[in-house]
């Protein structure tokens, strides 16, 4: 299969896997005006406590989209320190993905046609077998409201309680919708965030956070 083959034939299997789930809304308000401000003390503590769990996942529901490409389905993500392994599955056509990486060792996406396929840089491997702009290395920082490292800097807006409200690194644009409070010893977490990079966009509703060891 030559490479502009199985690019296409990639785009129609993660279309539709994703799409036998159901979209998330796609109509959303205008980004309001945030001003960005020095990170609070409430913020700092925060990402203090957040750095005591460095093995953490989530469940939730996304949505992503570069130009025509695009689909929605489940999300599964797993992390323990720098290595991570981010399932994606439409339960109805039970296709699914899976892109693993981080810790030293090279990124593999599994689930496409023609096999799995490995490179040095998760995004650009999405990119190239998907067409679809996912900027996975910062996303374990930006999911869980913090810049990451190795980037532009970031410039942050927080709200009226000191939580991060918008975000903006490497052109990408993140805004904070809502937010799971406290609970026990674990911080406040996103619940809906959304992420724009001219036709790129990655919209998430977080189902489930889980620190530490589940």
């Amino acid at each position: 299969m030559t490479a502009t083959a199985w690019r296409a034939a990639a785009v129609l299997l993660v279309a539709g896997a994703l799409g036998g789930c159901g979209s998330l809304a796609t109509r959303q308000a205008p980004p309001e005006d945030v001003a960005f401000t020095p990170e609070p003390a409430v913020e700092t503590a925060r990402q203090a406590m957040l750095a005591l769990s460095p093995q953490w996942s989530f469940q939730g529901r996304v949505a992503v989209s570069k130009g025509r490409n695009g689909g929605s389905g489940r999300i599964d993500w797993q992390q323990q320190g720098d290595a991570y392994q981010v399932s994606l599955a439409a339960p109805v056509t039970r296709q699914s993905w899976q892109l693993s990486g981080g810790a030293g060792q090279a990124v593999r996406l599994d689930g496409l046609q023609g096999g799995p396929r490995s490179g040095g840089d998760a995004g650009q491997l999405l990119l190239q077998a998907t067409g679809w702009e996912i900027p996975v290395e910062q996303l374990a920082a930006w999911v869980r409201g913090m810049p990451a490292t190795g980037a532009q800097a970031a410039r942050r807006g927080f709200d009226a309680e000191g939580r991060p409200r918008v975000l903006q690194q490497d052109d990408w644009r993140i805004d904070y919708l809502d937010w799971y409070p406290p609970e026990g010893e674990r911080p406040p977490l996103p619940r809906r965030i959304d992420a724009v990079n001219g036709d790129a966009k990655v919209r998430l509703i977080v189902d489930e956070w889980t620190l530490g060891q589940p």
